[in-house]
């Protein structure tokens, strides 16, 4: 009986020692698992470095012709030829209406005349010089009165040796002031024919400007924005018959806000951009700054000259500038990729040991391939350039 529980004893000591040795076994193999910590990520830390960079002021406006002409016309009539189109290369003096003459040079012809008729009649060339003693009237009244002085002084004479009477010295003496009167009327006659001469040369020259008139003519190079009239309308002396734009330089016309004002001065570049060709930047140079700031805007006007040889910018077209400043200011910069945006907010993740910390940071302008971070970030620390978006507030790096 001792020999069967001794049995017993020892088949329950084997059946303990069993289960021991796989709880053994077990805790074993979960010793030796992998672990449930994530794995670090593998970033490139890149410094923030601190650099003096150009301040810009951003300023708005429209793009203007240089110059912009509405012109007119200076005579009355029927058009007879328009010969340009809208968007038309023109030079200066070219034709863009023409008027019918037919009238005018009538009119010259007639003023003319009467300038001529008057120069005929004192003796003129048109580009003779006047003397009133080579008027023929007053020639011949002239020598009639040296022949009246003349018989004057003869008879003068006689009477002092008692040769001639009284009476016929007195007559002789009528006759010569006669004379003398009517020379002198002939010069004053002369000289008001002159005058007369001299409005009918104005008159001339009133006729050939109304002729020369009938064509309207490009008051400067540029470019036709808009022809108002066409063949057989009736344009009376003033009337507006088309509008002439010079494109080539344009200006920029940009309100500057009151608060950048001090910094604003002739000469300064500008870069800006225009919708209509995106991504393109454009350049020109301030050249009129107001007096005076807008009341109801709170704001400066300035005016810029823009280069167009190629005529690509067109007046009217919406621009966004950048008035580069006159000093430069320090400014803290990173890489772009270190740069996470979402939902309009920028962070960047700073290495800090073996983990990353997030910074929420404003950033600023971009200056070559750095961008400026204006708060959130210290010139000296390391910012994470790659992998950032596996990244959170600390996760582990390497």
């Amino acid at each position: 009986m001792n020999r069967g529980i001794v049995q017993s004893l020892l088949a329950a000591l084997l059946f303990a020692a069993t289960l021991a040795s796989g709880a053994c076994s077990t805790g074993d193999a979960k010793g030796k698992g992998p672990s449930s910590g994530p794995a670090p990520v593998a970033v490139a830390p890149a410094a923030a470095v601190e650099r003096p960079i150009a301040r810009f002021i951003r300023a708005t406006g429209t793009l203007m012709a240089e110059e912009q002409a509405d012109v007119a016309a200076e005579t009355a009539g029927r058009v007879v030829s328009a010969p340009v189109e809208r968007g038309q290369p023109v030079s200066l003096g070219a034709e863009l209406v023409r008027v019918s003459p037919i009238e005018t040079d009538a009119q010259l012809k007639e003023a003319e005349a009467n300038a001529a008729q008057l120069e005929a009649r004192l003796g003129l060339t048109p580009s003779g010089l006047f003397d009133v003693n080579a008027v023929p009237e007053v020639q011949n009244a002239k020598a009639s009165f040296e022949l009246a002085q003349s018989e004057f002084n003869r008879i003068k004479s006689l009477l002092d040796q008692r040769v001639v009477s009284p009476s016929e010295f007195d007559q002789r003496r009528t006759q010569m002031e006669a004379a003398r009167q009517q020379y002198e009327a002939a010069k004053n006659g002369a000289a008001q024919q002159y005058q007369m001469l001299q409005a009918a040369r104005a008159r001339v020259s009133l006729a050939r400007k109304a002729f020369t008139d009938t064509v309207v003519r490009a008051p400067f190079n540029g470019v036709v924005s808009e022809r108002l009239v066409s063949v057989g309308d009736y344009v009376t002396k003033g009337m507006k018959v088309a509008i002439v734009v010079r494109v080539n330089p344009l200006r920029a016309q940009l309100t500057v806000p009151e608060q950048s004002v001090s910094s604003i001065a002739v000469g300064q570049p500008i870069v800006f951009e225009v919708d209509a060709y995106a991504g393109r930047q454009f350049e020109g140079t301030v050249k009129y700054v107001a007096p005076a700031l807008q009341a109801d805007q709170r704001a400066l006007t300035i005016e810029a000259t823009v280069p167009n040889g190629s005529g690509v910018l067109k007046p009217g077209l919406f621009a966004t500038a950048r008035i580069e400043q006159a000093t430069r200011t320090p400014g803290v910069l990173v890489p772009p990729s270190a740069v996470v945006t979402s939902a309009g907010t920028s962070r960047v993740y700073v290495v800090s040991g073996d983990h990353v910390d997030e910074r929420i940071v404003t950033t600023g302008d971009t200056v070559g391939d750095l961008v400026e971070i204006t708060k959130g970030l210290k010139a000296g620390e390391r910012v994470a350039t790659t992998n950032v978006g596996q990244l959170a507030d600390g996760i582990k790096v390497s």
